[in-house]
């Protein structure tokens, strides 16, 4: 009688170990490392993408405009709201594929995301790896 009862709670421990730490969504709203920003992530379809909801530029001037992007035509659109993380496919705790706008010098990268616990992810950008950018973002509650 022991005997099954032991196999059940070895069964449950073993599946425990194999499961994460953290059972988090990524998807909501992140604190970045730099310049006051504020992400939104979230579902696209089949891919996470994220908008730039607020920033130090944001709070100053909320119509200032995506002056620095590379393409000319696109200069004039808001920086508020604007997508800056797209195509990002994978999970649950790692995303790869996407690609990452930087405003601040108007070029689009190549990321990952990665989850590193319920409160903290990690973006990774680069132009060609090792050309690479992280930061460590903080989740807003």
């Amino acid at each position: 009688m022991k005997l099954p009862i032991l196999a059940a709670a070895l069964a449950l421990s073993s599946a425990g170990l194999a499961a994460p730490a953290f059972a988090q969504d990524v998807t909501g709203l992140w604190q970045t490392q730099t310049n006051g920003g504020q992400v939104e992530i979230s579902h696209c379809g089949n891919s996470l993408c994220g908008k730039l909801v607020s920033s130090n530029h944001i709070k100053s001037d909320p119509s200032v405009k995506d002056e620095k992007n590379k393409d000319a035509s696109l200069r004039n659109r808001p920086l508020k709201n604007m997508q800056m993380l797209y195509d990002f496919t994978g999970g649950p705790t790692k995303w790869t594929g996407g690609k990452v706008y930087n405003a601040a010098d108007g070029g689009t990268y190549s990321g990952t995301i990665t989850l590193l616990s319920a409160n903290e992810l990690k973006l990774k950008g680069c132009i060609v790896a090792p050309l690479c950018k992280t930061e460590k973002w903080t989740r807003i509650k």
